[in-house]
């Protein structure tokens, strides 16, 4: 029995909505980790073991299809490694990143202990920037102050949720 048995299930219509998103079905979803302002999931917690048995690494996971898609956008502009290079240079920086990969290796093990990933955290985290998506979903979900990346690629972003609900939009292979 893992941690994950005590949290709350999923409501259905959630798991609807997020392999709407994905444009899949969804594996492994441990919760709802925050919603969009539209009232969609658009970041969920998964088990670090998928159904099948499959060891996952990316705790936190974004789903809404027009965020995944600005997050690209992001990244197509150079943004991880102009992050990594900051961090190569700002030990304040690189202090907090690393304080970012011990939280998002405690938010994991709350949901259960997988030795494969040990130590594994996701995004490229603590010592380099590989996956934005990675970090705004863990900015989202644990909130503001924990991930200074993912803050900062969030405060980025244009507000994705104004044009029409997540739900509305089908996910496009490769995103999220």
């Amino acid at each position: 029995m893992t941690a994950a048995s005590s949290l709350p299930p999923v409501a259905p219509a959630d798991i609807e909505a997020v392999s709407r998103q994905l444009g899949r079905e969804a594996r492994g979803v441990a919760e709802v980790a925050h919603r969009c302002p539209c009232g969609d999931p658009d970041v969920v917690r998964t088990e670090p073991r998928l159904p099948d048995g499959t060891p996952f690494p990316t705790s936190f996971y974004a789903t809404c299809p027009r965020m995944t898609g600005a997050i690209s956008t992001l990244e197509s502009q150079g943004v991880m490694r102009e992050m990594t290079e900051r961090l190569e240079t700002d030990p304040d920086l690189r202090a907090a990143y690393e304080a970012a990969h011990a939280d998002y290796l405690t938010r994991r093990a709350e949901l259960g202990d997988t030795p494969e990933i040990a130590g594994v955290s996701a995004g490229g985290m603590p010592t380099r920037v590989k996956c934005l998506h990675v970090l705004v979903a863990h900015a989202l979900g644990a909130g503001p102050g924990v991930n200074p990346l993912g803050d900062e690629a969030l405060g980025m972003l244009d507000p994705w949720w104004e044009s029409a609900p997540c739900s509305q939009t089908l996910a496009a292979p490769g995103q999220a």
